[in-house]
């Protein structure tokens, strides 16, 4: 009887410990950023918001401005595959789950796209001042309303201060003011066709984050250093 008993005892820890640990894989909720790269084409900047409700993954896909919903999801053995807009008439994205980084393919069509995402906030915490020297030369691309928008962008960050210029085919444009402070930069571009505030963090060891074009157009923005 008492064999019976802790044989017993030790199935259910067995058990409960594997729900425990279906449940943890399963809760994929929050905020990813990265990019899409297609050969021959700049990054596309991209934003996933996933929620987890009673085992079940919704959420949407931000690409620039436009925005595409989940409406099937699936995640098993560290694997999450995305059917995107009605009846995946925008493709799957599958990727790979590895702590809080998302690393795949999204196939829409004959069209394939190398998808690289880290969670929001964890890339946000592990990046201090001290970890990334921004000064210098950065290729950049914008998404100017779905449509990838080139730059090149130069910094040069003493303390908390941040100076430099960008050039692309609009002309070129004077940093007025700008800081790098807590992991996060922020800074003013003043050109001819108005003034572009810009905020990012760095995720990967390429800069991420958003634009705001005098209050007409935002959107999302990255930038890889030149070596």
């Amino acid at each position: 009887m008492k064999k019976a008993l802790t044989i017993t005892l030790a199935s259910l820890m067995i058990f409960l410990l594997s729900a425990v640990a279906a449940f943890a894989q399963a809760d994929v909720s929050g905020r990813y950023e990265g990019t899409a790269k297609t050969a021959g084409a700049p990054d596309t900047p991209l934003t996933l918001e996933l929620k987890t409700e009673g085992g079940k993954i919704t959420g949407h896909l931000k690409v620039g401005a436009n925005s595409i919903e989940i409406t099937e999801a699936t995640f098993a053995d560290s694997k999450l595959a995305l059917k995107l807009g009605p009846v995946g008439k925008d493709g799957v994205l599958t990727a790979k789950v590895d702590g809080d980084k998302l690393t795949g393919d999204w196939i829409n069509g004959a069209q394939k796209k190398t998808v690289e995402l880290t969670k929001a906030n964890a890339a946000a915490a592990v990046v201090t001042p001290a970890a990334v020297n921004l000064s210098g030369q950065w290729d950049a691309v914008a998404d100017a309303q779905g449509q990838p928008f080139p730059f090149s962008l130069t910094l040069k960050v003493e303390g908390e201060k941040v100076t430099g210029s960008s050039s692309s085919q609009l002309g070129d444009s004077t940093i007025s003011t700008g800081s790098w402070k807590d992991g996060k930069l922020a800074f003013v571009l003043e050109g001819g066709n108005g003034a572009i505030t810009m905020s990012g963090t760095v995720v990967d060891g390429k800069l991420t984050g958003e634009f705001d074009y005098a209050g007409q157009m935002q959107g999302k923005w990255v930038a890889v250093k030149k070596n």
